[in-house]
């Protein structure tokens, strides 16, 4: 007999299985899940919890009529492979392949391209109000993990919808965990209904124990509705109840069985509803019991050949070993470790040093921090706005924060930072990870922005550094300065030392780690490597470019860019950021504001548009930000300028 799987290539085929045979269903998508994952990599635990989930509501539910907003949707692989993508399932998170998250230009299954959380109860309260005004008949389900609770936007979209009453049905995947464990007051509270009896036995309890009284008529439901309140005080779901929801759980969420029946249950409403269910992180994982915090994502073992639809940039060249430039060999250590390794050393020497992220200990490498200075640390949940604030008050009250968050993260706190830390004046520390382009996760995860949108407040620092033991020297140095101070740096492997001395950090300041006359690579945080990598290539044609650290692009060092733009033919600003808004868009203003010639000034970033998922490799290559990319727009702009007659006012 044929696995199951292989016969299903729509919702519609999945209606066929008889539901005795849906639970040896669930194990082979597990299987295969678990498969592909631990060869391409990506997110492995939370898509083994929502196996038996998704399957019923796909049984119950009419997708695409009917729409499943999944909130993050880094838990849709059973989605995918029951709306028509199993046979793509092996190009998962590969270049040209199918995307790790919800992708609406994927499928029509899909109704977002988006990878954050918290959203998705508003933005399915919104489709449900657009469907009354449009009279269209269809359900809306959004579905939210506990860890989705912790953000305040989901209470946002709780509140209006049990106002408007609208016909609105949420599944809350409680599995007590986000990437690491759930934090706060609700975590507590549903911990508290999870490890109480089932609410749904209960109130059939309820139910049968009226129906047995020796009242009749409107006597009963009176008496009815008051053991359901002391039910609802005492045994959980109270709160969801007083938003205005109707709340059925917890239930088991690995009972595909059962939660078929509780989906059509619900389906029948026409009211906000809630169904709680109760899932393990990992399921049928080895390690899902011992560990579910490392069962999160999987690295790629053994790779699957990439698509070829990432195009090369014009005018490549295989790079030769470096004969000029000698780059100290570098440890295989991420940034991310680095950072890790350095907010310890300084907290070490500075009491005040306070270390906060929103639901990343891991992911932003403070899990060491973590340990030795629990008191020290904060993990608030998936809420950057309140992690910024915070950071802002503990600023206030002479304490130095770190606030470390992904790049994209950190857009969701731009007014917190506008308000609580720069409009204030306030020393906090923002270590932004991820920043640039981030690989298989994608255009929902690059951090392509974060200079645009924070150069634009007063007062803020910006600085990136090019290598490992740059990274450690800036962090010292912004725990100590008094102003806000951002740090960036790439999801990559970060080299130990591009040189074998570094001049010490200071504002406003950039160094110079290599001479050269026929042009200027002025590089921005990790793309110094690539740029030095590129003028030791060019250097083997005869070409001498000089290679600058900017460490800053706030501010920019006018006194370099003045010598810059006095002695070299060029100077080309390269940034692992967008062109517009960035590192280049800044020495470009600051050069009109020092009334300099800026029409030799040349700009490589990524261009104005999404950059799919594929290695980071792949897509600085696509862009033209790695070392051969960089050295042939260097041959470019050499030959243009060699066609300009020389100003005789310049010899």
């Amino acid at each position: 007999m044929p696995p199951i799987l292989d016969t299903i290539n729509s919702p519609a085929d999945l209606k066929r299985v008889p539901r005795e045979q849906l639970p040896a269903l669930a194990e082979e998508i597990r299987q295969e899940i678990l498969r592909v994952v631990t060869q391409n990599g990506g997110h492995m635990g939370s898509n083994l919890g929502a196996v038996e989930l998704s399957i019923a509501l796909h049984y119950v539910f009419e997708s695409p009529k009917d729409q499943i907003i999944w909130d993050v949707s880094h838990q849709i692989y059973t989605h995918k492979l029951l709306t028509g993508r199993r046979t793509r399932f092996e190009t998962l998170r590969q270049a040209g392949g199918l995307s790790g998250f919800s992708n609406k230009t994927e499928s029509p299954h899909d109704s977002f391209t988006w990878a954050h959380a918290g959203t998705a109860i508003s933005t399915a309260l919104g489709m449900v109000c657009g469907d009354d005004l449009l009279h269209r008949d269809r359900r809306v389900v959004a579905v939210a993990g506990d860890g989705s609770l912790t953000c305040g936007v989901a209470f946002e979209g709780l509140n209006q919808a049990g106002a408007l009453k609208r016909n609105l049905l949420v599944v809350l995947n409680d599995n007590s965990m986000s990437i690491a464990k759930t934090v706060g007051a609700m975590s507590n509270y549903l911990h508290k209904i999870r490890t109480l009896p089932l609410y749904a036995e209960v109130k059939r309890e309820a139910h049968a124990l009226a129906e047995k009284l020796p009242v009749v008529g409107p006597h009963l439901a009176s008496i009815e509705e008051h053991l359901r309140n002391t039910i609802r005080a005492n045994w959980g779901g109270y709160i969801f109840e007083e938003l205005g929801f109707y709340y059925l759980g917890p239930v088991d969420g690995h009972d595909v069985n059962g939660l078929i029946d509780h989906l059509r249950e619900l389906k029948t409403l026409n009211k906000p509803a809630m169904l709680h269910i109760v899932t393990q992180k990992g399921k049928g994982h080895p390690n899902a019991d011992s560990d579910p915090f490392c069962v999160h994502a999987a690295a790629p073992g053994k790779s699957v050949p990439a698509s070829p639809k990432i195009p090369s940039p014009p005018e490549r060249k295989t790079l030769e070993p470096d004969k000029v430039t000698k780059v100290i060999a570098s440890p295989k250590k991420s940034y991310t470790q680095v950072f890790g390794h350095a907010i310890c050393e300084v907290a070490r020497k500075n009491p005040r040093v306070i270390a906060i992220t929103a639901a990343m200990p891991d992911g932003t490498g403070l899990l060491d921090f973590a340990r030795e200075f629990p008191n020290r640390f904060f993990d608030v949940g998936i809420c950057e706005q309140h992690a910024v604030a915070l950071s802002g008050g503990l600023a206030t009250a002479g304490a130095r924060p770190v606030a470390a968050i992904y790049s994209t993260f950190l857009q969701r706190g731009f007014d917190q930072i506008f308000h609580e830390v720069c409009l204030q004046d306030l020393p906090v520390v923002f270590g932004l990870d991820r920043a640039g382009l981030v690989g298989n996760d994608g255009p929902t995860h690059h951090g392509l922005c974060d200079l645009a949108y924070l150069r634009a407040f007063p007062g803020i620092v910006l600085a990136a550094p090019k290598d490992a033991a740059e990274l450690h020297a800036m962090l010292e140095w912004a725990v100590t300065f008094n102003r806000s101070v951002a740090l960036r740096w790439p999801r990559a492997t970060a080299p130990a030392a591009l040189t074998p001395e570094m001049s010490p950090v200071a504002l406003g300041k950039s160094e110079t780690l290599r001479e050269g006359r026929d042009g200027a690579l002025f590089a921005y945080g990790a793309m110094v490597e690539h740029a030095l990598q590129a003028a030791g290539h060019l250097a083997t044609e005869g070409r001498q470019v000089a290679v600058i650290n900017a460490r800053f692009a706030k501010p920019v060092d006018e006194e370099a860019l003045r010598r810059l733009l006095d002695e070299q033919p060029f100077v080309t600003t390269i940034e692992d950021h967008s062109l517009w808004g960035g590192f280049g868009s800044a020495v470009l203003e600051t050069a009109n504001m020092l009334g300099l010639d800026a029409n030799r000034i040349r700009r490589l970033g990524v261009p104005d548009r999404f950059i799919e998922h594929a290695t980071r490799e792949q897509q600085l290559a696509a862009v033209g930000l790695d070392a051969a990319g960089i050295a042939a727009s260097v041959r470019r702009w050499q030959d243009e300028s060699s066609r300009v007659p020389v100003d005789p006012a310049r010899v």
